[in-house]
């Protein structure tokens, strides 16, 4: 979707039940991460599980906001 400009946009919006899923699916597993790195404070394997689960929470917040993007104006 990458250069697809208000495009990218609309499948997010036409799209709100795959939306929700995927922003569950990413917040579950996100949630899970941390909490799981967590129990494994001290370790550095911990660490970086709790970093990935971030990047997934990160990434539910990314596709709640898409829809709500304004669209970029082309540079002439």
């Amino acid at each position: 979707m990458a250069g697809k400009g208000a495009e990218g946009m609309e499948y997010w919006k036409e799209h709100a039940s795959l939306r929700m899923v995927l922003i569950a699916v990413l917040f579950a597993a996100g949630i899970a991460a941390v909490i799981g790195g967590w129990r494994l404070t001290g370790r550095l394997a911990g660490l970086g599980i709790m970093i990935a689960g971030v990047g997934l929470l990160v990434a539910a917040l990314w596709i709640y906001n898409k829809p709500f993007e304004k669209p970029r104006k082309k540079k002439t």
